[in-house]
């Protein structure tokens, strides 16, 4: 009789431990494709703030008119404001990449003000090289 309590015993325990290692894995996999989904958000977010910045500050540089000075500095102002969703979320499911997003951020805002075209070109290139580095960071932090 003890040997079929103990079977029955053994056989419950290994049910309730192979169940807790599929769900231990299966939130492993959940919190993976948040992490990535939050990255390529915010690289996502980052490209398109580096292109409103570039063409924001080409037509500064080149003495384009005022209306669409402005208009350019309203897109980049959302673009901007489209970085924060993103940056919070990785801040909160990947806080080992945040220095590395942040980066990445401080680069791309760099492009405001460039004293030159080649200022600009070279800012940009700086914020290309952030934005992948970050890249390369999250995908050996995963």
């Amino acid at each position: 009789m003890w040997a079929s309590v103990i079977a029955v015993a053994g056989t419950l325990l290994g049910s309730v431990t192979a169940y807790l290692l599929q769900q231990r894995g299966s939130e492993r996999a959940a919190l993976r494709r948040e992490r990535l989904a939050a990255v390529t958000a915010l690289t996502s977010a980052l490209a398109d703030h580096r292109r409103a910045m570039w063409v924001r500050e080409d037509l500064r540089l080149s003495g384009a008119d005022a209306a669409s000075y402005e208009a350019a500095r309203a897109e980049s102002h959302a673009t901007r404001s489209a970085i924060t969703a993103p940056m919070t979320t990785l801040a909160v499911l990947a806080p080992d990449l945040l220095d590395s997003a942040q980066g990445a951020a401080s680069a791309v805002y760099a492009l405001r003000g460039a004293a030159s075209t080649e200022t600009l070109a070279a800012a940009r290139t700086a914020a290309i090289v952030a934005c992948d580095r970050f890249v390369a960071h999250a995908a050996s932090a995963a």
